[in-house]
Formats: structure tokens, C-alpha cells, sequence
């Protein structure tokens, strides 16, 4: 397993890293995230940042059309061009400024990372220091509790290194236990990639759509 250093900007490390990811692999490759290659999931970077009119579609569907043209729009680009604004926000991103990065891309970049990283086998979870899964865990407990609530799944969810755990609903019948990263990358969605032990019925919960 590889090893983060801790960091005091944990955003900031894990962009640069997927930037540097996203280089060496190029833009053909498989990603966790359905029918996205590595030149897909970039152009979804770059336009979350750079195009806040494209997200309204997440909130009125007859607008989703339209977020993914931008999308497929900036997926034309150069793939280096494109990694490259990955790498370099704006400064007025309404969620990559100096004052919102941290909050708000901790957790969406380490998760992207993963989906590069886990897109083909070989991989290996990393180890975190402390301070990066607090910020995951963190992450996993907002997520968590919106995506459970969503799905109608009681369950219980236990941090595997005592950073706490959380309840949804009443009576749960399903635990979930693992690290912060993994609780994080399980309830955004990518069930299928993340070692997180399940105690109880199980086959509910790793069909649910999960995520934000």
C-alpha cells in the first residue's frame, strides 16, 4: 500500500495527484464512474469548477441535457489542456476559492482519484494520515446520512479506527465498518470498489444509488 504524508491542504494534494494521474494514464482509460474514461471524468472537473451554470441540470432535469454539452464540449479539448485546469482552478470558482477548496474538494477529489486509481485491478486502498480521514470522514457522514436517507436504508455506519459512527433510521438491519476512505468512497456511490465490511443483508445496500 502506498502512503499520503500528511498534508494540510488535503484538496490541493489530491488534485495534484490526479492531475499527475491523469497525465501518465492518458485519456482512453476506465473509471469507476459508468461509461466515463480518465478524458471524461477531467472534462467533469473542469466544468464543475469553470461552469457553475452546467450543475443546474442536477437540480432541474429538463436542464441535464444541457450541463452535458458543456461537458462533451470541453471533453473535445486537448487532453493536456484540460488536465491542466484541473490542475489550476480559478480563483473565483464559487467552489475551488481559497476559502471553499478545502470544504468543498476534499472529499469530491479524493473520490475522483479513486475512480481513476480503482478503474482497472492492481490497485491497492492507500493509507491516510490522521488528518485526511478526518476530513473523510467528515465527507462520509454528510453524504452518508443524505444518500441512506434518500435510499430508505436504516443502517449504521462504523469508522474502522474509532473516529465515531452514526446511525439512519430506526432498527437498522445493516452495518457498515471500514476506514473513513472507504466509508467515504462506499456512500458516494462506489460499492463495488470499496473494502467496507457489511453485517446484515447486504445485497439491498450494495444496489442502492448512493451518492450526492
Amino acid at each position: 500500500m502506498s502512503t499520503i504524508t500528511f498534508v494540510t491542504a488535503f484538496a490541493k494534494s489530491e488534485r495534484h495527484q490526479l492531475a499527475d494521474l491523469l497525465l501518465r494514464l492518458g485519456p482512453d482509460e476506465p473509471t469507476l464512474c459508468a461509461g466515463w474514461t480518465t478524458r471524461d471524468l477531467a472534462a467533469h472537473l473542469v466544468v464543475r469548477e469553470r461552469r457553475p451554470d452546467s450543475a443546474i441540470g442536477m437540480l432541474v432535469p429538463p436542464l441535464r441535457a444541457r450541463g452535458e454539452n458543456i461537458r462533451l464540449a470541453k471533453a473535445a479539448e486537448p487532453f493536456e489542456r484540460i488536465v491542466e485546469q484541473v490542475r489550476n482552478p480559478p480563483w473565483w470558482s464559487p467552489v475551488s476559492n481559497p476559502l471553499t477548496d478545502e470544504l468543498a474538494n476534499g472529499g469530491e477529489f479524493f473520490v475522483h482519484h479513486e475512480d481513476v486509481r480503482r478503474g482497472t485491478d492492481g490497485w491497492e486502498p492507500r493509507v491516510l494520515g490522521a488528518e485526511q480521514a478526518a476530513v473523510l470522514w467528515r465527507n462520509a457522514r454528510f453524504a452518508g446520512r443524505m444518500a441512506l436517507r434518500r435510499a430508505k436504508i436504516p443502517a449504521r455506519v462504523v469508522e474502522s479506527s474509532g473516529l465515531g459512527e452514526f446511525t439512519v433510521g430506526d432498527n437498522p438491519q445493516v452495518t457498515l465498518r471500514g476506514s473513513a476512505g472507504e466509508l467515504a468512497l462506499f456512500l458516494f456511490g462506489r460499492q463495488r470498489a470499496a473494502r467496507v465490511q457489511i453485517d446484515g443483508p447486504a445485497e439491498r445496500i450494495r444496489q442502492a444509488r448512493l451518492g450526492l
